[in-house]
């Protein structure tokens, strides 16, 4: 049996030779997974918002800073978070400016995400090997400044 004419697969069109068109889908179906992805943000931000990282013994320690002293990318993370889910965003900011950053960034994805969605159209967000490297260099950089006495403002 050929692999082409299988029984699941749709009868050409006589006229054209060609399938059929794929059945419209919803908007509400095209939706579903932005709005998922939103609403497990929502969520973890009010969890992180509801449980203060700022008390110990909610959390578990960032192992980087637990075993070498040293504070990776991510060290005040959570409590940037928490500030950030009660507006406060200059205590966001010191905790963790890239972190604040990551925010913005998803927000912004997320709404290009929303809108092509909503269009029917899919997203595409390809990023060459460059960003990826420069992605990293930042986070490198981040790193080493905060850990750094001159860069003291970016510990948290």
């Amino acid at each position: 049996m050929d692999a082409s004419a299988s029984p699941a697969a749709p009868a050409p069109d006589p006229a054209s030779g060609l399938p059929p068109a794929p059945a419209p889908v919803s908007r509400f179906r095209r939706l579903a997974a932005p709005a998922g992805a939103m609403a497990a943000v929502v969520a973890a931000f009010g969890y992180v918002a509801a449980v203060d990282p700022n008390e110990p013994g909610h959390y578990p320690v960032c192992p980087m800073l637990r075993f070498t002293g040293v504070l990776c990318p991510g060290c005040g993370g959570l409590r940037s978070a928490h500030a950030f889910a009660h507006g406060d965003l200059a205590a966001a900011l010191g905790a963790n400016a890239l972190a604040v950053a990551g925010y913005l960034a998803f927000a912004a994805v997320w709404v290009l995400w929303t809108v092509r969605a909503s269009q029917g159209r899919p997203i595409r967000i390809g990023l060459a090997p460059v960003h990826w490297w420069g992605i990293g260099a930042v986070l490198l950089v981040f790193s080493v400044v905060r850990n750094l006495p001159f860069g003291s403002a970016l510990a948290p």
